[in-house]
This record gives structure tokens, sequence and C-alpha cells, in this order.
């Protein structure tokens, strides 16, 4: 199997160390020296809890760590439902300003004053609007729909005048011509290609299902065109019956881990996301802030 390289735009640091460290116990540490979180506006539920018990550890190999990051066992905090540890440019998280600015169907097209912005992209119907709304705290910022395949361009959201939030159109189905489906591939793809303010993808994937053919190779592209990635786990809450044959999410999670694992030498950052319940939504804002801040500055 050939490995595909994982290299964002930005320099990242792997801890060496083969031991194991329990993720609650990382994320609640008292000795940290990295920035503590800033205090949520919103009530989050508790991260879900995973009963499997090497699911409730983390090796240190499978940890994002952000850049200009020293971890020991004494300092590191790992963002609740993730593999992502804080660094000291997790800051200025909040959302507070949000507002549509426009549709493009190709690059060039696209916003030009140069703010830095994250792409959500996702299968058709798997929750891009919904996370998008959850993020900015507003129902209808982007419109939601039960019918697949009503994003149809690039579309543009400024927060806090300062950054862009991308809702971009979903891949698989969707209810248009197969030409159509296929304009929308050619321009989201280009758009990853050579959109320069483009800090990260953000990868949805259904939790509430098996792994999808479709998703591991969107993934594999994205690791192989050296595409900066963080995969969000959509519809945590939801829970399928063992006597149906479903598994609970965080068992989905794991096997899709564990069938990307080859495609990459270094593990890309992921977290788990429930639009209903908002968790995942204050990790998600610290993270792209960490991301934003260290991409601003350099």
């Amino acid at each position: 199997m050939v490995l595909l390289l994982h290299l964002p735009r930005f320099p990242l640091y792997f801890i060496t160390s083969s031991h194991s460290l329990p993720l609650r116990a990382l994320s609640t540490s008292p000795k940290t020296t990295l920035l503590r979180p800033p205090k949520s506006t919103i009530t989050t539920s508790e991260p879900v809890t995973v009963t499997n018990p090497s699911a409730t550890e983390l090796s240190l190999e499978k940890l994002f760590v952000p850049p200009e990051t020293t971890v020991s066992l004494d300092t590191a905090r790992v963002l609740n439902g993730s593999n992502i540890l804080l660094s000291k440019y997790a800051n200025d998280a909040l959302i507070t300003q949000a507002e549509f600015v426009k549709s493009s169907v190709k690059t060039e097209d696209c916003p030009s004053d140069g703010l830095p912005e994250f792409a959500l992209v996702g299968r058709s119907n798997v929750g891009k609007s919904s996370l998008l709304n959850s993020l900015v705290r507003r129902k209808k910022l982007a419109l939601t729909s039960k019918k697949p395949g009503k994003t149809q361009c690039i579309n543009h959201f400024r927060i806090n005048d300062s950054w862009y939030l991308v809702d971009l159109p979903g891949y698989g189905y969707a209810s248009a011509p197969h030409e159509l489906r296929m304009d929308w591939e050619k321009f989201t793809k280009d758009y990853f290609l050579n959109r320069s303010t483009l800090v990260s993808v953000f990868l949805l994937i259904d939790a509430s299902i098996p792994a999808k053919k479709i998703d591991l190779d969107y993934a594999s592209w994205l690791g192989q065109n050296q595409i900066p990635m963080t995969i969000i786990f959509t519809k945590c809450d939801k829970r399928k019956k063992k006597k149906n044959g479903g598994q609970r999410p965080e068992e989905n999670v794991d096997d899709f881990q564990d069938l990307i694992r080859g495609f990459f030498q270094s593990v890309p950052p992921w977290i788990m996301t429930s639009s209903v319940t908002n968790q995942g939504r204050d990790e998600i804002l610290l993270h792209m802030a960490q991301l934003r801040n260290y991409w601003l500055k350099h």
C-alpha cells in the first residue's frame, strides 16, 4: 500500500513517546502551561463516553500537536472528544458576528481580501449546513435541507470581519444531472489546490454509520495532494440498536481511523460533534483559532 504524506501548510510536530495517556486526564491536568480555552458561551453536552478500554486511552503518536507546542506528560491538554492538543495560539475563538458574503463557481471569483478561511466538505446530507449554523449559533445562516445536494456553489461566510467559513457542495449523491455534479467536483478540487488563503479543509464524516468508501477515497485524495485536513465526525448523538447490527458512533470513529491509518504517515486531527447537542462546537472553534492565529503570524 502506498503511504500518502499528510502535510498541512504549516509544520507539524509529532511526539515519539510510546506511552499512553487517559484522555480525561490529559484534558483536565492542572499543571498545564498551555493556554486554557476561553469560557464557553453555550452549554455543551458531556463528551461521548467511550466504553471500549482500548479507546479510553490515546497514545501520544496519535495526537495532533500544533506548531510551536512543547508537550510533556505534565502539560499536555487535549480537546474533549478529539486527538488535538491545545497550543498557545488557542485564543480569540468566539464568534460574535457572521454574515453571508457571496457564492462562487470559480476559485478566482472567491473573495480577494486575503482573509484566512476554513472549508467544510463532506458527503451529501452529512450535516455541513447544520454544523455551520451550530458554529455561528444561527439557525438559518446556511440553508439546511433533508434533500441532498442543496449546496451547489462555493459559499463564503465572513466571521468577525476577520476570517471565513466556506460551505462547499457535497460529494456523492445529489439531485442534479451528472454533468452538473462533475462541475461541482471540478471547481471544488480546483479551490482546494489553488486557494492560497485556505488554512484547512474540514472533512465531515457521518459517525452514525460505518465508513463509506467514497469518504475514504476523499480523505486519500486530500492527503495525496497535501491539502491540510481535519476530520469532523458528525451525528455523534445518534445510536443504532445493536440488535439491528448498528455500532455506537465512537466505534465507527475508531473504525474510520483504522481504515485511513494506512493512507497517512502522520495522523490527521479529528473531532467528534453533534449539531443537535452542540457537542464539539467549542472544540472546533478552538482548533480553528489556533490554526488561524498561527497562519496569520507566519
